[in-house]
């Protein structure tokens, strides 16, 4: 049996743009007038291209990219929140997204409500959060302020709350943006820490960042995008050092 955990092959992205916007009456009529109906003309932009790679179960990789190289697209697509325009991206297991921490959220209600409600929105059931409940509330140090509305929590405390629940949960797979940064220093090595016992525990960690450092330090294996293309697929620290030099010839005038 294949250890492969994700698939991509022949992955592309575009997104449908418009232009030509008519913005007042007058237009609108001389367009009409000239038998063009169409008040708009579209147009395809290629956001990513031809990018093909697998992971393997228990790999800890990470994913580099200039602002605008296509990285942030691809973490959309890994967790499904996107739909590819070329090629295929088939996942064995279920991926637990440590993106965004605190987007579902609902300010009304209170932490614990919320729980079970991003869990609920990740797949999982009341009966699996009851399972981790306790390590949840334990790790995120917000038990005095559990039954707080989200509305009242600071953006630190969210993002704990966040992290807690998304680490926690059962998903073999875990995708992490940039999420080393969360809170004050302490509970960032505290985070660190943790990703680092779902890695040992058999977990596969995807880490998509702009940290050289952290792909250096943490990640065995480097993927860098560029220009909406795979340019490099191997050891970290090669990998890291592709990505610097891709940023001092994009800054070179």
């Amino acid at each position: 049996m294949s250890d492969t955990i994700i698939e991509v092959s022949g992955l592309g992205k575009k997104f449908r743009m418009w232009e030509e916007r008519a913005d007042n009456l007058k237009t609108i009529l001389i367009k009409f007038a000239q038998g063009n109906l169409s008040l708009r003309k579209k147009r395809y932009f290629q956001v990513l291209n031809n990018i093909s790679f697998n992971i393997h179960r228990g790999e800890f990789v990470g994913i580099m990219g200039r602002n605008g190289a296509g990285k942030s697209t691809l973490l959309k697509l890994l967790c499904g929140i996107y739909q590819p325009s070329e090629g295929f991206i088939r996942v064995h297991g279920t991926i637990a997204p440590l993106i965004e921490l605190g987007a579902g959220f609902h300010p009304e209600l209170s932490g614990y409500e919320n729980i079970f409600l991003n869990a609920s929105v990740l797949g999982f059931g009341k009966k699996d959060i009851h399972k981790v409940f306790d390590a949840i509330l334990e790790f995120s140090e917000l038990k005095e302020y559990i039954y707080m509305p989200v509305k009242n929590y600071s953006s630190g405390m969210v993002l704990r709350l966040g992290f807690s629940v998304a680490s926690h949960l059962t998903a073999p797979i875990l995708i992490i943006d940039e999420i080393l940064t969360v809170g004050d220093v302490t509970f960032q090595k505290k985070c660190l820490k943790r990703v680092h016992e779902l890695h040992q525990s058999g977990k596969t960690i995807i880490l998509i960042t702009h940290d050289t450092a952290a792909i250096e330090n943490h990640c065995k294996r480097c993927i860098v995008i560029d220009h909406q293309e795979k340019i490099f697929d191997g050891d970290a620290r090669e990998g890291a050092a592709i990505y610097k030099k891709s940023l001092e010839l994009s800054s070179t005038p």
